[in-house]
């Protein structure tokens, strides 16, 4: 398990807008430094761009998308204003019931817009050795969803990365610091437009 909180503890300063990363392994950064982890490259990121965030690394390897919405509550700091939702990776590598993880994403979703907490959903893709019809199924869960609660969507986290063997671990599935480069770097238009609106709506 890795779930870091050093991003809230060194008390940021005011202004700061302050992002939960929810995932899992990917997010995390199983195998990697902390600092090379999506959420440290991403804040880090983002600060060259000028935008005053804090990014809290919540993400625990091996979870899906129930065990995310198992530790909601105390994962998502109540000061928080921005989640990035990185969960679904584990459920469609295990073969999951597309209806057990769109449940609980569903739920995550609801539960975040109640506390009134901006979302940003990644999506995932099903491996193929499941089927045409299992990849249907789960596929569309992040598309249905951000239309549904009208949550951004970044259609698949790992874009530019998977299956690219200079740009993950040897098992093949985690990024390297490399990899999670290009991740930062694919994602960042969509994060950065994330952050400014939630920016605009706290003036």
């Amino acid at each position: 398990m890795l779930f870091t909180t050093s991003a809230f503890a060194q008390a940021p300063p005011a202004g700061t807008i302050k992002l939960v990363v929810l995932g899992d392994s990917l997010s995390a950064g199983l195998g990697l430094p902390a600092a090379d982890a999506f959420p440290a490259q991403l804040e880090k990121a983002l600060q060259n761009k000028g935008l005053i965030v804090a990014i809290n690394n919540a993400g625990v390897s091996g979870d899906t998308a129930s065990g995310g919405l198992d530790r909601l509550d105390w994962s998502v700091p109540a000061d928080t204003q921005g989640v990035i939702l990185e969960l679904g990776a584990n459920d469609a590598l295990r073969g999951l019931d597309p209806k057990v993880t769109r449940g609980a994403l569903e739920n995550i979703l609801k539960r975040l817009k109640a506390r009134g907490i901006a979302v940003l959903l990644c999506g995932m893709v099903a491996p193929p050795n499941y089927g045409a019809e299992y990849a249907a199924q789960f596929n569309t869960i992040f598309p249905d969803l951000a239309r549904t609660y009208d949550v951004p969507l970044y259609p698949f986290f790992l874009e530019g990365v998977a299956t690219d063997t200079k740009l993950n671990q040897a098992d093949g599935m985690h990024p390297t610091a490399a990899g999670i480069a290009v991740i930062v770097k694919n994602i960042m238009p969509t994060v950065e437009s994330f952050v400014r609106e939630i920016s605009a709506q706290k003036k």
